[in-house]
Parts: C-alpha cells; structure tokens; sequence
C-alpha cells in the first residue's frame, strides 16, 4: 500500500503527532510519500524533525514555470476534468474571501501533486488539517489523481468552515477523520447525513516506549510546566496572570513555558510588569527529549488553552504520570477525568485555573502520584500511536479496495 501524506508546512516542532502517525504507518508496511508545499520557517530542533524533512519533498521547491506547465499538461491531457477543477477553485476562492489568483496556485500545486502520485504508483492520499492541504489533495483528485482524505484536528476548521469549504472537502473525501468525538460531532454538522459512516475517529497518538520509565514527582517547590505555540487561543495569557495571585500564596511556584510564537513580546513583557521573572521561565521550542525533561521536572501539566483539538501535550503529559490542569473546551474533557487524572476549569478564567493550582499544592504526594498513574493508564488505553495507525492503514485499505 503506497500512500501520499499531502502538507502545508512540514515538519514543525508542533506537529510532531503527524512525524510519528506516519512513520508508525511505515512500521505497519505502508510506503508514505511525503509532498508538502513548503518547509518550516520555524528551526527544526528535534533530530526527528531534521531527519523528516530531508525525506520530504517541497511542491513550492518546483518552482512556478513548473507548476504551470504541470496546469497545462492537465488541461491538454483531460479538458473536461481541468474545467471541473477550475470551476471547483473559483468557488473555493469565492467562499474564502482570499481572491481566485491563490486558488489558481492551488490548482497548480494540486496537478504537480496529481503527477507526482501518478509517477510514484500512490493509491490513496491523506492530508492533515482542512485547510489548504485538504484543497490541493481534493482537487489533485478532481484531475483524475487516487482518493483521498484528511484529518481535522481544530479549532481553525470549526471557526471558520464557510471559508475553508468544509462541506464539500468532507463531501468529496472517500473519508474524514476527526481526532476526538467532539471533532466528529463538529464534522457531523457539515456533512451531508447520507455521509455520515465517512467520519471516523482515529486519536493521535504518543509512543509509550520513549515514556517507559516516568520519573517520580519531584520533592520540593511546587513546578508547573505549559506548552505549546505562543498564540492568543493558547491561553498563556491568562495562566501568567494567573501566577501574579498563586506567587502570593506559594512564592516559590515555578511555571515552565514551552514554545515560541507571535506572542512572546507580549508574554515577556506581562511577566516583566507583574515581577515574575524569577517565577516563569520561556525556554524556546525545545527538542521531545527536553520536553520529557521539563515533565520529570513537573509537579503537574497546565493547559489554559481557549480552544483545542485533543492537545498532543496533555497525552505526553499523561504518558509520563504528570497530573493534568486543562481548561473544559473540544476533546480536552474525553481524555482529563476531573478528580481523577486531574482537573478541568472554564477556560479564561484566571480565578478557577489559579484554585486548581492551589488544589494541585494542597494534594498530598500520594494524591498527586495517584492521579499521575491513572493518567498514564488511561492514556495508554486510548493514545498508542501504532495502534491508532493501524485504524487508519485499515480506513485507507478499505478507500482503495471500493
């Protein structure tokens, strides 16, 4: 089974899940040709994002005179399907708001796509994300390329379906994964009800070999560890001023932020005006290894976030026996079990995430190991990546065989 994973940017430090669905599909027996339209503007740190994106290949890298001729050939080769195409980008381009001329380039990546599967014998072609990748790969398939389907992890697919055509992206693929069954419900209300046994859930998933032996809770002051890209749906905002009231509770608190994005001035600059320097360190994106680093060194996992799919972080947090404080938004509440693995607040509420601090320190060692340990078994149960891959080589077998 030859399969094409369709990307927009990749690798990226935040979408390793996607580095370890496929490889996993690999181990299984899967050829994965791996076609995303550009590199990461983001330095790679992780050893397995370095090593992937030497096995990928760049559509934009093609260059423009390129593509076009890859445009012409398919009009010259199958008029009928080209104009399908067409008419399918112009009322993509109409319902983004984004102009036709974006959407043309689309339709170019897509023929480069469509030839590049055809030239390597792809049956079936998968895409993360509802975005732009799930474009190209559905009209590659429009211009006579295999079938083929994506993966909607959200928000962005949910705040913005109109826009993203989400509808007949959904209506078109021979199958739609969601990540959660919050994410299916969402799928659910763009899919046509006589399509509904096309939406699947297949979960991502953590490699429980690289979280074999969790470290114990650490002794000592309390430390907090949140990661994930500096941006306003994260929620760090509300978790460092959460910090200016628990720093006058417990002064030697310690919060860990993992990540790096658009917002750093901003959080560096919230810290500086509360005093909390010596409370909150930003450590940069850093490679899965010093991300289990930060883990051992945590009491507890904090996840502010105002909107999510089903957060990778909370799994690996979980994996390695680290009690959970998340907020209760999208598939967060499938996974953390309040009182038992952790706990949920609503989210952007700096009052609420600052007393499940205060209940986090307040725990005795035992609570806190105990909700750790029921953590890791019930992540184990749902999160194993080859397992989840196994789902989904099975939806793929089963696109290709009908």
């Amino acid at each position: 089974m030859k399969i094409a994973y369709v990307l927009n940017t990749y690798p990226q430090p935040s979408h390793s899940f996607i580095r370890r669905e496929l490889q996993a599909l690999e181990r299984q027996g899967a050829e994965v040709l791996r076609l995303a339209m550009r590199p990461s503007e983001t330095a790679l740190t992780d050893p397995g994002d370095q090593e992937e994106a030497k096995r990928t290949e760049y559509v934009l890298h093609a260059g423009a005179a390129r593509l076009l001729a890859d445009l012409a050939r398919e009009a010259l080769a199958a008029p009928r399907r080209f104009a399908h195409a067409l008419a399918l980008s112009l009322k993509l381009a109409r319902a983004s708001g984004r102009g036709f001329l974006r959407h043309l380039i689309y339709l170019g990546e897509a023929a480069h796509v469509k030839r590049r599967c055809a030239a390597a014998g792809v049956q079936h072609v998968h895409a993360h994300f509802g975005t732009n990748s799930a474009a190209v790969a559905m009209l590659a398939h429009v211009l006579g390329g295999p079938g083929y389907s994506f993966t909607v992890h959200g928000p962005e697919e949910f705040d913005a379906p109109h826009a993203l055509s989400l509808a007949d992206k959904v209506s078109r693929a021979a199958f739609t994964v969601a990540v959660s069954s919050f994410g299916k419900s969402q799928l659910s209300r763009w899919a046509p009800f006589a399509k509904w046994d096309r939406l699947k859930v297949v979960h991502c998933g953590i490699e429980p070999e690289r979280f074999a032996d969790p470290a114990p809770l650490p002794q000592g002051a309390l430390r907090l560890a949140a990661i994930g890209r500096f941006v306003e749906q994260k929620g760090q905002m509300v978790l460092v001023r959460a910090m200016a009231g628990l720093v006058q509770k417990i002064p030697d608190v310690h919060l860990a932020l993992i990540g790096d994005g658009e917002m750093r001035p901003e959080l560096e600059a919230a810290i500086a005006d509360l005093g909390l320097q010596q409370n909150i360190t930003l450590t940069g994106w850093l490679a899965e290894a010093g991300v289990r680093e930060e883990l051992a060194r945590a009491h507890a996992l904090v996840m502010p976030s105002f909107a999510e799919g089903l957060p990778m972080v909370v799994m690996e947090a979980m994996a390695a026996a680290r009690p959970v404080i998340a907020t209760y938004i999208a598939g967060t509440p499938e996974l953390v079990v309040p009182g038992q693995t952790g706990w949920l607040v609503p989210a952007g509420d700096e009052t609420a995430l600052a007393e499940a601090v205060l209940e986090l320190a307040q725990a005795s060692p035992d609570q806190r190991a105990a909700m750790g340990q029921t953590g890791r078994t019930r992540v184990l149960e749902r999160h194993v990546s080859s397992r989840e891959a196994g789902k989904l080589a099975a939806h793929f077998r089963a696109s290709i065989a009908g």
